[in-house]
């Protein structure tokens, strides 16, 4: 396993992590969950995502129970959260930054998880109803009182990040540290363009989500939608569309020809070409099996597979 800095700090995460989002409670009971988490750090995962929001705070306390079973020492692994969406349906406690929910949703966070303190907070998304200011306050407020080690974005543009950071250095607070956006070879640009200056500029760190574009990657839709899969699963029909989507498929299949002809499968393709990026600090992967986890970890063998060469041919294939 490679560990790489998470943006300018001085925590190393691993390049490949794995991360709760669909699979915990909806696919994964605590037993498979903590089988899965252990598989993913027998490869030397050290970094674990999780978010209030997934499976309504479920994951967060899935995960937390499956860790607390394994044993794990709480310096040996990086756990985050993320805050935004909200538990309660009212007032002041969903899809908002300000100062009341994002005190509370924290202790939240960490009563789910079992823990004093996670070591990443991401604000899920951004807030065009509270100022900047009083998010950034929050957070670093929250990274003050010792509930979480570093604070960042998910999903927010560079303006935003860039506003929050100005604030931060203003007033001498905690600066936000890194951003968890999508990023697979279907979707770029905001990896890629949009923050390009935030990488030397600022230090961002990227903790990238989705890298097989929610399954579509890994080919299993080629053929229309499997039982069992994620776009089967309640409150995910959104997905249909994207994963049955005639023109991408048909890209699909010229990838995993490339995929055929290296001699790997087209999911440890797909994680390779994140990987190689080097402005992303650690690939967010996911699984519902030990087997899957075992895969997608054998993604790293395949980076150096990937040369200029090859990155041209799916260029060509996922920009045209």
């Amino acid at each position: 396993m490679e560990y790489r800095n998470l943006g300018r700090s001085g925590l190393k995460v691993s390049a490949l992590s794995f991360g709760s989002w669909v699979t915990f409670n909806t696919q994964l009971d605590t037993g498979l969950a903590a089988e899965c988490l252990s598989a993913a750090r027998d490869a030397g995962v050290n970094f674990f995502d999780n978010a209030e929001g997934y499976a309504s705070g479920e994951s967060e306390r899935i995960m937390g129970k499956a860790i607390s079973d394994l044993g794990w020492a709480r310096h040996s692994y990086v756990v985050s959260t993320k805050l935004y969406w909200g538990l309660h349906d009212e007032v002041n406690m969903k899809n908002t930054l300000n100062r009341k929910y994002l005190s509370q949703a924290i202790d939240g966070s960490l009563e789910r998880f079992g823990l004093d303190f996670v070591d990443l907070v991401f604000c899920h998304r951004p807030d065009p109803h509270t100022p900047i200011e009083e998010t950034v306050w929050a957070m670093s407020d929250m990274v003050s009182q010792g509930k979480a080690l570093y604070w960042g974005t998910s999903e927010w543009s560079a303006a935003e990040i860039m506003a929050a950071y100005a604030i931060a250095d203003k007033h001498h607070l905690h600066k936000p540290l890194m951003d968890q956006p999508q990023y697979n070879l279907f979707w770029r640009d905001r990896v890629e363009k949009e923050y390009a200056r935030l990488y030397s500029e600022i230090g961002l760190g990227l903790t990238t989500w989705s890298p097989l574009a929610s399954g579509l990657l890994t080919g299993k839709y080629l053929n229309g939608i499997p039982e069992g899969s994620r776009a089967t699963l309640p409150g995910y029909e959104w997905l249909k569309s994207t994963l049955t989507d005639e023109s991408k498929n048909a890209k699909v299949r010229e990838m995993q020809t490339i995929a055929n002809e290296l001699g790997i499968t087209l999911s440890q393709l797909s994680i390779a070409w994140c990987v190689k990026n080097k402005n992303v600090s650690t690939v967010i992967t996911g699984a519902s099996t030990p087997e899957q986890v075992a895969e997608n970890m054998s993604a790293l063998d395949a980076v150096p597979l990937l040369t200029r060469e090859v990155c041209d041919k799916l260029d060509i294939i996922t920009l045209f």
